[in-house]
């Protein structure tokens, strides 16, 4: 008991940490491209704490719902956190859930953060939460379909199990499931992480915001709270895609020399990440509302064909 929270300690203080820089490195390199100078790489961090020390609105219409979302928002993605490998194939919370608890307490996050917006009666939070739930209803199945694809090959849903197989047999990368299921859920990190072509975090456009417009309510510490959550499950959902299919330099023990050269492959792979991630949204425009679930659609379809090649092949 006491190694398993030594072990979520030194995780959650990770995540706490590494989730405002993977941020400021996004938005600094899609500066740079941009031939902008942008904000710094340690720009979260001060918006954060700028945050956390202001006080907050709170609509008068608003209920209890409200108030408990962005606890319930930071609260499971910082969960989520504990049950992913990061630097080492063992999770600390692995044994008590595995694939299908991730996905839903990634979706009972989002599901409160709609009730969020739709608990003060604002026009603009009604909007942003119809269409996140518009979204949701494809990138979810789409992102089971693509871990399932994984979970196969490993004979187990247990994330820290799938890791250890990927450690042993890499090479299944070059394999036409993994590919397609690589291909699927870096669609569906785009999307859920509210990024060119499908949202962009950088405006408050009445005709394309989306997460955005289930915040305008929120202020203060509640900001903060969800802000850092967003965070932290942009830092999930890339560390999920990193280490699945690239499970290179994950120590098989938490040795302090293992998590260390762990740590080192594993910002690496963050950083090569985010300049995917960059380079697809300086290449591309934002789609029309409407076009948004085509593309989650072809997302659908990758995960599915990678589910059925792996029988195939």
């Amino acid at each position: 008991m006491i190694e398993v929270l030594v072990k979520s300690v030194i995780q959650l203080i990770l995540l706490l940490l590494v989730a405002p820089l993977v941020t400021g490195i996004i938005r600094t390199l899609k500066a740079r491209l941009q031939t902008r100078r942008g904000p710094g790489i340690g720009q979260p961090y001060r918006d954060l704490f700028k945050l956390l020390r202001k006080g907050m609105v709170i609509p008068n219409t608003a209920s209890w719902i409200f108030s408990a979302t962005p606890y319930i928002v930071f609260g499971t993605a910082a969960l989520v956190g504990l049950m992913i490998p990061m630097t080492a194939t063992d999770a600390p919370l692995s044994l008590f859930g595995g694939v299908l608890a991730v996905v839903y307490l990634l979706a009972l996050g989002r599901f409160f953060l709609a009730l969020g917006g739709l608990d003060t009666g604002s026009s603009f939070g009604g909007l942003g939460s119809s269409r996140e739930m518009t979204i949701s209803a494809i990138a979810e199945p789409a992102m089971m379909l693509a871990i399932f694809t994984v979970a196969l090959s490993a004979n187990s849903t247990n994330l820290s199990e799938m890791a250890r197989s990927a450690v042993s047999q890499s090479w299944r990368f070059l394999a036409p499931s993994q590919i397609l299921a690589f291909s699927g859920l870096f669609i569906v990190l785009i999307a859920e992480t509210g990024r060119i072509p499908v949202d962009n975090p950088a405006t408050h456009l009445e005709l394309t915001m989306i997460h955005e417009a289930m915040l305008l309510e929120y202020s203060g510490p509640y900001l903060a709270l969800i802000e850092w959550g967003a965070s932290i499950k942009q830092l999930v959902l890339m560390t999920l895609l990193v280490n699945t299919f690239f499970p290179f330099g994950l120590s098989s023990s938490w040795m302090v020399s293992g998590l260390s050269l762990g740590l080192v492959f594993y910002l690496l792979k963050l950083l090569l990440l985010a300049c995917c991630i960059v380079l697809v949204e300086t290449t591309n425009a934002k789609l029309r509302l409407f076009r948004v679930p085509e593309l989650l659609a072809v997302a659908f379809i990758l995960g599915a064909l990678a589910l059925i090649s792996t029988f195939l092949f």
